[in-house]
Formats: C-alpha cells, structure tokens, sequence
C-alpha cells in the first residue's frame, strides 16, 4: 500500500490562497467595516470581495455583488439628493448600514466557495484551534451549501405548482410557506444526520490527529492578497471618502 508521502506527491495540490489568509482577512474586514467610521472602508472591502470573486471566476457572483452595492448607494446617498422625504430618509439609512454586510458577506462567500471542509479542518489544526470547534465549523461550512441546494429543489418544486415567487406568496401565503417550509425542516434533518455520518467515517470522532495530504502553506498568492489589502487600507485612509 502507497504511503501518504507517495500519495501527496502524485496528487497535485489545488491552487489558490492558504484557508488561513481567507480567515484573517475576513475577521479583519469584518471588524473594520463593523467598527465606528467603518464606513470609509466599505469601499475597499467592495474592490477586495469584487477581485476574489473574478480571480475565482465566479462571474455571477461578481455582478451580483456589484449590482446589489450599486443599488444601495444610489438608494442610500444618491436617492435622499433627488426626493427628500421621510420615508427616503429611512430607506437612506437602512442602505448605509447594510452596504457594510454585503461588503462582508462578499468577502465570506470566497471563503465558503473556495475552502472545502478537509482544507478548513487543517486550517484549524495548524492554528492548535480546539477539535469541537474546529469540526463544528467544518461541518457547517459543508451544511450550507448542502441547505442551499435543497432550498433550490424545494422552488423548483413549488414553481411547477404556481407557488413560487411573489405572485404565488401573495395568492396563498399560508399554503406557499408550509409547502416551503416543511420540506426544508425535514431536508435539513436529513442533510445533518448525513453530514454526521460523513464526519464519522472520514475519522473527525477519533482521539487521534489526522494527518493533511496537503498541509496549508503560505504562497506567493497569499502575499499579493496581503499586499492588495494594505494598499486598499492605504487608500481608504488617504483618498477622500465616497460614503459619508
């Protein structure tokens, strides 16, 4: 039988960035853009969130994040200049708090597209993270995208019966959020027990370390993306700030 050294030489490591630059680099964006004044930066986490999602060729999810931005600065500052009302004027400030989620929550979505749980896990055990906390992220990181993709299913399901959408939710509400709602609890049931059994075989309950086929390793990608965020950080402190 191979040993593991054969193994991870004949099996070519996947590129991009180290799982623990993503994690640094989202707990430092999220407490900058959540902080007093953070708003200044909310625009540089844009830039950052819109440049990892190019360089993961996630087109979708590029323009997603650019047109959602786009639409809560023109409801939150460009809006309030054309019709000053009251009611502008609570849409203005709900979008200038907002703006600082979806700038985090761009940079978060890199990290859940881009790290699988095996390469999260190892992450956390370089760091000497704690195993109950480190498996539990783990499995959530994969629970998601599993709860995602049964919400798909269950729309799906719903649009070939014409309750779908906002047409369906304002003929039948009630009926419109059983049928969604009740397939979802009993998907997520299903999705865990499944994800707990996966946990188990792949070895995360045994009391011995597992060893990582690819340990996480700093590369030349991981200095470009520190570079990029002190160059932004840079910018937003020096250049005169668009969000105010």
């Amino acid at each position: 039988m191979p040993d593991l050294r054969s193994l991870a030489a004949a099996t070519p490591r996947q590129p991009g960035l180290d799982p623990r630059s993503k994690i640094l680099v989202l707990l430092i964006c999220s407490i900058v853009v959540m902080s007093p004044g953070g708003l200044r930066f909310v625009p540089a986490v844009l830039i950052l969130a819109g440049g990892l999602a190019l360089s993961a060729r996630a087109w979708r999810r590029a323009l997603g994040l650019a047109a959602t931005a786009t639409t809560m600065w023109v409801l939150g500052w460009l809006l309030p200049l054309w019709w000053p009302n009251a009611l502008v004027a609570i849409v203005a400030l709900t979008c200038s708090y907002l703006i600082r989620f979806v700038a985090t929550v761009g940079v978060g979505m890199h990290l859940i597209a881009t790290t699988s749980p095996t390469q999260l896990a190892a992450a956390f055990r370089a760091w000497r993270i704690p195993r109950p906390i480190s498996v539990t992220l783990a499995v959530m990181l994969r629970f998601f995208p599993v709860v995602g993709a049964e919400a798909a299913a269950v729309l799906d399901a719903m649009r070939l019966r014409g309750l779908a959408g906002t047409t369906g939710l304002v003929r039948h509400p009630v009926l419109t959020l059983e049928r969604f709602t009740v397939p979802m609890i009993a998907a997520s049931l299903r999705a865990s027990e499944d994800l707990s059994a996966s946990a188990i075989l792949r070895g995360l309950g045994s009391q011995h370390t597992p060893t990582a086929m690819h340990p996480p390793r700093f590369s030349s990608g991981d200095l470009l993306l520190m570079l990029a965020c002190a160059a932004l950080a840079v910018a937003s402190l020096v250049l005169p700030a668009p969000l105010t």
